[in-house]
């Protein structure tokens, strides 16, 4: 009773994947489409041309396939899955490569692939009801794969703007005491350090650029990250901003904390040192030392009861 609706439901969800990429092939492109299509013909650098020494047919195939992936990916993408995807992406810094646009389009991608590769390796192990059960869970896997790569550099990121946050708060200390303001300091530290914390600090300078308000500014940067301390540290320069209190006594008691905090992981991590080396050295060191003193007194114990 259970594989006849198995399959049914994989014959069901093979359809609409079929049909779902039908439809995004078949349709017309819409009027913003074309418009960015013809926008995609132009270089990013400098309005310089793209470099047309392939063939025009090419090019017209491979933008049908790019209109067809979007057009797929926007259809098994929902409203509540893009708004996560954009959090995700600002999680991870919006890298250049990876707009919301390309993660979309990478969906459909792997829908695709993953739905063929489904179908022919369950085929090729299970013949047909292998193929109908394979194709519809590799293709789900597949639209969800993009999500789970941009998840994983968002939290590799977070990762890294925690142990970049002592050493920026540091500087902005230095700053601050040596009779810079709060914005002058910021703008030392985007333009003297690296990394993921001077980069958003950067981002703030230039949204503060454009008519932004400090204080929206480090609320959209608190609403980028998971990261605890570096909310609550812009909690603290927000509400010092509002009441008067002078911020290089906000900088430096935060500043203080965060190098306590980074003392103590760094003396966490060393005494989970012990425990990390207790397994390999059972299963690795142990049996070889085994093998050396107690080999020669087997082989010998064997030979005398040979004998």
């Amino acid at each position: 009773m259970l594989l006849p609706l198995v399959a049914a439901f994989a014959v069901l969800a093979a359809s609409a994947s079929a049909a779902l990429f039908v439809l995004a092939v078949a349709l017309p492109p819409t009027r913003g489409e074309r418009m960015m299509t013809t926008l995609r013909r132009f270089g990013s650098v400098g309005g310089r041309l793209r470099d047309e020494r392939r063939p025009a047919l090419d090019r017209r195939i491979e933008e049908a396939f790019h209109e067809a992936f979007d057009r797929l990916g926007r259809a098994v993408t929902p409203a509540s899955a893009r708004v996560r995807l954009e959090r995700l992406l600002d999680y991870a810094g919006n890298p250049d490569d990876r707009p919301i646009d390309a993660v979309v389009r990478r969906r459909a991608q792997f829908l695709v692939a993953g739905g063929l590769a489904g179908l022919l390796g369950g085929a090729a192990l299970a013949g047909l009801p292998g193929a109908l059960t394979a194709g519809p869970a590799a293709a789900v896997l597949g639209v969800f794969l993009p999500d789970l790569i941009v998840y994983d550099l968002g939290a590799k990121r977070q990762r890294d703007l925690a142990r970049s946050l002592p050493d920026v708060l540091d500087a902005l200390v230095i700053g601050v005491e040596a009779g810079l303001g709060l914005d002058a300091a910021m703008a030392q530290v985007a333009a003297n350090l690296a990394g993921p914390m001077p980069a958003e600090v950067h981002r703030v300078l230039q949204e503060m650029r454009i008519g932004v308000s400090r204080t929206d500014a480090l609320r959209a940067l608190s609403a980028r990250t998971t990261v605890r301390e570096l909310r609550a540290f812009v909690t603290a320069v927000i509400q010092a901003g509002e009441l008067g209190v002078p911020i290089a006594d906000v900088l430096r008691e935060h500043s203080l904390q965060q190098r306590t905090k980074r003392r103590q992981q760094a003396e966490e991590q060393a005494q989970k040192v012990p425990v990390k080396l207790l397994f390999p050295v059972l299963f690795c060191l142990f049996p070889v030392i085994f093998v050396v003193i107690l080999g020669p007194g087997v082989l010998r114990l064997l030979s005398t009861l040979g004998h």
